[in-house]
């Protein structure tokens, strides 16, 4: 009974037994197997090394100094140990808050695109730029929020109808663009700008004088509205005897901020307020030792002043005692005279 017991619990456990486990071995005229079989790939990534890698900035803008800087190893592990991901937040602070179909119109590229751009002489005489001067990346501003949206819109509402075929869209940062403001005489925004002969003729609208709607901008445009406002033809405008002041003035501005713009924040922080110190110290300066009056100088003065008082004083005592002196003799000789 117990034999047949154990039998039966044996059989259970070759049952069981799978026949991955068991290898048929090495039989004769087999080769040796020198390979070894591929390690398992790891999968596991840890927060830490996931942040320490600097994310691609959008649009294909290479990385500040600081930037570069944050999204190092050393200090995007620091910041990724209270979970905080540096370089989704820097990715994130990079995407354009506006529509990228749209093109961005720099110094750099104005020439190439506006004023260079090749058309026959119809297509010339018929072409439109639209443009906008927006604060949005540098400003707080919801009014150029506002009128962003509304120019964004205007443009898909003119791709879906198709009835714009000669105006081209354009956006100009004013904090991206120097040359071309300053040439301009634009000192804020927003601005919306209607561009005509390669650069020639321009028309300037204040956006924030008026509540600036697609429809507005619909109107402005196929309804050609804008050939009611008058072209700037200043001395200073495209064409006037005094335009390149300011084309040498905004060239000169264009080169100092390129310089400027190329060092850290901190550096120019640190230099400013040493130079306002010195400046400082410069306008609060004492008066030279020799400069002031030396006492020597006063006190002759004064004592010459003194003698002179002195001499005055004596002289009224000499004659007040000389009168008083006088005085008697005279009534004695009266009284003598009447003996």
């Amino acid at each position: 009974m117990k034999l047949a017991g154990i039998l039966f619990t044996s059989l259970l456990c070759a049952a069981s037994a799978h026949a991955q486990y068991f290898s048929a071995g090495w039989t004769p005229g087999q080769k040796v197997a020198d390979e070894q079989p591929p390690e398992p790939a790891y999968t596991f990534e840890p927060a830490a090394q996931a942040a320490s890698r600097p994310a691609p900035a959008a649009g294909g803008k290479q990385l500040g100094f600081v930037d570069k800087i944050l999204t190092s190893g050393p200090v995007s592990s620091l910041f990724g140990k209270i979970g905080l991901n540096v370089s989704e937040v820097i990715a994130r602070g990079s995407v354009s808050p506006w529509d990228e179909r749209i093109p961005i119109i720099t110094d750099q590229n104005y020439e190439e695109i506006i004023v260079n751009e090749k058309l026959t002489p119809e297509e010339e005489k018929e072409r439109v730029w639209f443009l906008i001067v927006s604060v949005t990346s540098s400003q707080n501003s919801e009014i150029s929020k506002i009128v962003d949206k509304s120019f964004d819109d205007a443009y898909n509402e003119t791709l879906a109808a198709g009835d714009l075929p000669h105006v081209r869209w354009g956006r100009i940062d004013y904090m991206s663009v120097t040359y071309l403001t300053t040439k301009w005489g634009i000192w804020t925004g927003p601005y919306l700008i209607v561009l005509k002969d390669r650069g020639q003729t321009l028309r300037f609208y204040k956006a924030d004088r008026v509540r600036i709607s697609k429809e507005l901008i619909r109107e402005l445009l196929t309804e050609e509205l804008w050939r009611e406002t008058p072209v700037w033809n200043s001395n200073f405008a495209p064409g006037g005897k005094r335009e390149f002041v300011l084309h040498y003035y905004g060239i000169a501005l264009m080169y100092t901020f390129d310089v400027i713009n190329r060092v850290p924040r901190f550096v120019l922080m640190i230099a400013s307020g040493g130079i306002a110190s010195i400046v400082m110290r410069f306008l609060h300066k004492s008066t030279p030792q020799d400069a002031r009056p030396k006492p020597s100088e006063a006190v002759p003065k004064k004592t010459a002043d003194t003698d002179a008082g002195t001499a005055v004083s004596g002289g009224t005592t000499a004659v007040a005692s000389s009168t008083a002196t006088s005085s008697p003799k005279k009534g004695k000789q009266r009284k003598n005279g009447k003996k």
